[in-house]
């Protein structure tokens, strides 16, 4: 059956940047899949099913995360899938996959909205292909902490960022996370923003990292994540700007020496799930998938706290040098604070308002 849904999938992806931390592991957590049909459609007057889960008929669905079997995205589908099946009392049956069996991150995401996956979990990034809006996500020094992004983003403000996402055949249902962005280098210390200066800094192929970094005065470098630990051996690239776990999780620390938290940047992991595959589903059904993916999110955002322990841990014990306490605003005054965010004013993604909640939280 994978191999069916595979060549089924190949007609449809496209290729573009990864997110969310690919791999190139295939691996699945089940043996088929089943899109929603017309058939579980629940027909006029079905006020019994409706109200009684159990009149229902049993729906299975695909759910997908391009990340590897280490990646929190990853851990968060499969915890889904628990608390879905769990809450149904097994009427929906979640099919996951992962490792970058059905594709990478944008694949993927075409893949979900022509509804051959379900429902997806990726980097917000990767949405910002196809639905703009989101790219105030990317914006540097909008958030202090996960804490407070998982605030902002699972509460009205991410409602507001999301809420035009159907237009594009998708239904938003939660945002997770996969981390704040730290910085780390194979041959120098960071502690504030001067020590960037003509830095080779592995970023995302994304313009708004590049458009940081270069202010900030570093040489950032546009590589695909599977790239990374190649640049950072061969001098292409003589550091990262990933999250804590993610050096771990993709292995990509073995020539790192120095690391600094200064949280320049959250990443986030938008789930959503197909339109036309949700709008068939009972009413039931889909506030199970709706509350059930706010508990998953806040799941990523807990795991990710703990790994990020955990790889400090692994890092330290490896002989990398942190700086727990690096000059943050040194950072956020060479970028010229608020006054940053004006270069993208004109832009069609960028809103005054929603920022300004945003910095006001």
């Amino acid at each position: 059956m994978k191999k069916m849904l595979s060549i089924a999938l190949s007609t449809a992806m496209v290729l573009s940047l990864a997110g969310c931390g690919g791999s190139n592991k295939n691996a699945s957590t089940t043996d088929s899949t089943t899109t929603a049909t017309e058939a579980d459609k629940p027909a006029d007057g079905s006020s019994e099913a409706a109200s009684n889960p159990d009149a229902l008929e049993p729906v299975t669905l695909t759910l997908y995360s391009p990340g590897n079997e280490n990646s929190v995205p990853t851990k968060t589908i499969l915890e889904y899938k628990k608390l879905v099946e769990e809450a149904s009392g097994g009427k929906i049956t979640l099919d996951a996959y992962h490792s970058g069996e059905l594709g990478n991150d944008a694949e993927a995401l075409q893949s979900t909205r022509m509804g051959t996956i379900d429902i997806i979990f990726a980097g917000t990034s990767g949405f910002t292909e196809f639905y703009d809006k989101a790219k105030i996500l990317d914006l540097p020094f909008i958030f202090d902490s996960a804490k407070q992004a998982y605030e902002v983003v699972n509460g009205k403000i991410g409602e507001k960022i999301f809420a035009d996402l159907p237009s594009t055949g998708l239904v938003y249902l939660a945002e997770g996370d996969n981390g704040m962005r730290q910085v780390s280098t194979t041959n120098r210390a960071v502690h504030t923003a001067a020590d960037v200066e003509g830095l080779k800094l592995r970023v995302p192929t994304s313009q708004m990292y590049l458009d940081c970094w270069e202010t900030l005065g570093a040489n950032p470098v546009a590589l695909a994540l599977n790239e990374l630990a190649i640049a950072l051996s061969n001098g292409t690239a003589e550091g990262q700007d990933n999250a804590t776990y993610h050096l771990v999780a993709n292995a990509t620390y073995d020539d790192i020496k120095y690391f600094s938290f200064i949280n320049y940047m959250w990443m986030g992991c938008t789930m959503a799930v197909n339109s036309d595959s949700f709008d068939k589903l009972p009413a039931e059904y889909q506030k199970i998938l709706k509350e059930q993916a706010k508990a998953a999110a806040k799941y990523s955002f807990d795991t990710i706290a703990s790994d990020n322990e955990t790889a400090t841990k692994t890092l330290k014990e490896a002989g990398v040098e942190f700086d727990e306490n690096p000059d943050i605003q040194s950072f956020k005054d060479k970028l010229g604070g608020e006054e940053y965010y004006a270069r993208y004013a004109n832009e069609p993604w960028f809103n005054q308002e929603i920022l300004d909640e945003i910095l006001a939280k």
